[in-house]
């Protein structure tokens, strides 16, 4: 993205040191790097696995995206999904000592990889920027759609340039709302299939499409009308918690509490349908929290 002086500055052509234009280049190059190895999987003859593939293509990414956002902030802290081990646990205790960072990046370099590996449409790049535990800047990239999500905090968030508004839906017999089903069998997962069931018959539908961060993007866009799910990391919400609520929406734990970097069980909505969607959580038992 070239520089540009203050005059000629519009809200998608900024200067080289803005944050958000980074955060967009930076999602934008490792988004087309991510879709360039798409073909790659399951090639008769070559000697990745898909699971050693995407661990290549997820850690290439977020090498690329670290070192696009360390160019031009080299002081900044960076807490991305690769430099993590797996667990809960280990993404509690790494976010804890990013949290003492002023500004810190959070990055999800393939959100939905699972989807990625089977060659299904449906997986993004999720970046945010945190200015002392506060999200100010949230973008999600979808290489699929070549759809950009762009939030900044106070200021909006768009699509393609466009502003978005969360959907009108007042009642959960209206909605249709996002789900998930977590790698964590023991844990996460039978709590989500309990809200599922209890979900199924109060709403329109449900919906499934394997990447929170897109997910999160779509309630911002008013294509979803929440998003639930027990068992998330930071660098899953991040970027998307921030679309949300610029876009008027309404971001929280599965009890009500407002989101925080912490939170790991969220409710993501229009705003117009939280309470409803938070009770019927709250009745199954199926909130993670209790």
């Amino acid at each position: 993205m070239n520089a540009l002086n203050e005059k000629e500055k519009t809200p998608y052509v900024v200067t080289s040191k803005s944050y958000t234009a980074v955060a967009i280049n930076a999602a934008s190059k490792a988004g087309e790097w991510i879709k360039s190895r798409l073909g790659t999987v399951g090639e008769p003859g070559t000697k990745y696995s898909p699971q050693d593939l995407v661990t290549e293509v997820d850690k290439g990414a977020e090498q690329m995206i670290r070192r696009l956002i360390l160019t031009h902030f080299p002081h900044h802290a960076i807490l991305g999904e690769e430099g993590v081990e797996p667990g809960p646990e280990a993404s509690a205790k790494a976010l804890k000592e990013a949290e003492e960072e002023e500004f810190l990046w959070i990055v999800d370099p393939v959100d939905g990889t699972t989807n990625f590996v089977h060659g299904f449409p449906f997986y993004s790049v999720s970046i945010a920027l945190a200015h002392n535990g506060e999200v100010i800047v949230g973008v999600i990239y979808d290489p699929s759609r070549d759809e950009m999500f762009v939030a900044e905090k106070g200021k909006g968030a768009y699509v393609h340039g466009n502003r978005m508004l969360v959907s009108g839906e007042q009642e959960l017999a209206q909605s249709l709302i996002a789900v998930g089903f977590p790698a964590d069998t023991t844990y996460a997962l039978p709590i989500n299939m309990v809200a599922v069931q209890a979900l199924a018959p109060q709403v329109r539908s449900l919906r499934a499409g394997g990447s929170a961060a897109l997910h999160l993007a779509y309630v911002a866009a008013g294509r979803l009308s929440a998003y639930t799910e027990v068992g998330l990391k930071p660098w899953d919400i991040a970027a998307g918690a921030l679309l949300v609520e610029e876009s008027g929406g309404k971001v929280t734990d599965t009890v009500g509490t407002p989101y925080q970097l912490s939170v790991s069980h969220v409710v993501a909505s229009n705003g117009k349908i939280h309470d409803a969607l938070t009770g019927v959580l709250k009745e199954a038992n199926a909130t993670g929290l209790e």
